[in-house]
């Protein structure tokens, strides 16, 4: 699951996604309030869930923490991801449950590349 205000993001995210195994469903969230009535309702879960942490009504830190808070979503993997990550970021949302923090490529061709790395590995900045 990608959750991510910028639609152009989530977008890319899923074609990069798709790209590297075409039989992948990537559900999609414009912001933390819509993810949370998503997830409580779907009877598939996601196997990870990309969260971008700047968004509008819900951002991505308090979006983890609801979904670190529920019985029901919180053994989801969370990678944070966003454009500007700092040290500071990768700590406090480590603190919070977060598997892994994982910055936006400038360039999408190492999106797929880039998630595949980011999921097989412990919290650090990418």
């Amino acid at each position: 699951m990608i959750i991510d205000d910028d639609k152009e993001d989530r977008f890319f995210f899923r074609e990069a996604l798709t790209e590297m195994l075409s039989s992948a469903i990537c559900l999609e969230a414009k912001d933390g309030v819509e993810a949370l009535q998503q997830l409580r309702q779907t009877d598939q879960l996601p196997d990870f869930i990309f969260l971008d942490i700047y968004m509008p009504r819900i951002d991505g830190r308090e979006c983890l923490k609801e979904l670190k808070k529920d019985e029901q979503l919180k053994s989801i993997p969370v990678i944070m991801y966003s454009a500007s990550i700092t040290k500071q970021n990768i700590d406090e949302f480590h603190k919070l449950g977060a598997l892994s923090c994982l910055k936006k490529p400038n360039n999408v061709n190492k999106l797929p590349k880039e998630i595949l790395q980011t999921i097989g590995r412990p919290l650090q900045l990418t």
